[in-house]
């Protein structure tokens, strides 16, 4: 083997070796947007100013499952999933269901009541300018994330990344009957 064939053949291993890694990397982040079972934590007791200036608590929606999403108006999967919200709101809302979006720090407030209108939010939207509400539910890093607390007021299920609606709708099923 000549000088430049192993050196050749010594970079491509450097730069397989690398892609491995980053694809290693990748399969890892992608199994964390993955639904999975989580065990049951309480959901944290905050409360939040609407948009329209409602004060809402979590406490006060004790006996209802409810749905807290944190969101951006930069995030294209937070705007294709409002749909997903807003349809689970019509489907449920009247049974008990209670959800609430919070806007990320980052997302500037003219922007969040933009989208709220553009999309015609039919749920309460709160802004989180200093990161309280995400670092109750212990650090929201990315958008969206979703959590959904049982009517005793535990967190039951979380996912980072768009949720199954499907599956949702399933949950919240289960979760009228018993609040029943």
């Amino acid at each position: 083997m000549t000088k430049s064939n192993r050196l050749g053949f010594i970079l491509w291993g450097k730069k397989t070796a690398g892609l491995v890694f980053i694809a290693l990397l990748l399969l890892l982040f992608m199994g964390s947007l993955v639904e999975k079972s989580q065990p049951i934590v309480p959901a944290p007791a905050v409360s939040f100013t609407t948009l329209h200036g409602e004060k809402l608590s979590l406490a006060q929606w004790r006996g209802k499952p409810v749905l807290v999403t944190f969101w951006a108006t930069d995030c294209p999967s937070c705007i294709q999933e409002v749909n997903d919200f807003i349809d689970l709101y019509q489907q449920f809302h009247s049974n008990g269901l209670e959800i609430i979006a919070i806007a990320m720090a980052y997302d500037p407030p003219n922007h969040v009541v933009e989208m709220t209108k553009m999309k015609q939010i039919p749920y309460p939207v709160a802004l989180d300018l200093r990161s309280e509400h995400a670092r109750a539910f212990g650090g929201v890093p990315f958008t969206p994330t979703t959590f959904l607390i049982d009517p005793a007021g535990n967190i039951v299920f979380s996912k980072v990344g768009r949720f199954d609606l499907t599956a949702m709708q399933q949950r919240l099923q289960q979760l009228l009957k018993k609040a029943q």
